[in-house]
């Protein structure tokens, strides 16, 4: 007896999953950082998808000052998963790419199934870059995501991902600047007071 339809998928899914997490791809001690202020960031995904459309709104919401490349590639269907391998590493081997997003909009486990094939979970792994998997809604779990440095819940979440580590830097930035101007204030009120006890 063989399992048919999404019981076959589902069969399929945890076979690699196991295979995958043998070797070692699910790892933390392989996941990298995000970089903290990324300039320039690869997005594959399909061009006329909602996912595009969302990541695009995020960033311009969030005025992120940022290069985004994006490679098209089918999502879905036959040759999808071949087209995005090729996206991945095409954009990985770019220089001047600091993060990719790979991903798509929400959608049954066969409309998502791309993203659970051998080949884009390898592509993930070997891509120089560190890689984003938001792979359709947050109750949606991938291959991609388990072998992605971060894993988003949605595309969106991608997007505010990226710019977060921006944002949180450039406070890092502000306050590191900040310091010495306080350090200095500090030492002359405690001078202004020793003076002032002399004084008297």
């Amino acid at each position: 007896v063989e399992p048919k339809g999404k019981g076959a998928l589902q069969l399929a899914f945890e076979q690699l999953k196991d295979k995958l997490r043998a070797e070692g791809l699910f790892d933390e001690k392989r996941k990298r950082m995000l970089p903290l202020r990324p300039r320039t960031i690869g997005v594959v995904t399909s061009p006329t998808g909602a996912a595009i459309r969302d990541i695009l709104r995020v960033l311009e919401r969030r005025y992120a000052k940022l290069h985004i490349l994006i490679y098209p590639a089918r999502v879905q269907g036959e040759g999808a998963a071949a087209e995005i391998v090729e996206a991945i590493d095409v954009l990985g081997a770019r220089p001047g790419i600091d993060v990719l997003i790979v991903g798509r909009g929400g959608g049954s486990i066969e409309d998502l199934w791309a993203f659970n094939e051998e080949p884009v979970a390898r592509a993930i792994s070997r891509s120089p870059v560190p890689v984003i998997s938001a792979v359709g809604h947050e109750v949606d779990f991938t291959i991609a995501d388990f072998v992605a440095d971060v894993r988003a819940p949605t595309p969106s979440a991608a997007a505010e991902i990226v710019t977060k580590t921006e944002q949180e830097f450039e406070l890092q930035v502000r306050s590191t600047a900040q310091r010495p101007g306080e350090i200095v204030r500090n030492s002359l009120r405690e001078r202004r007071y020793a003076v002032a006890e002399l004084a008297q």
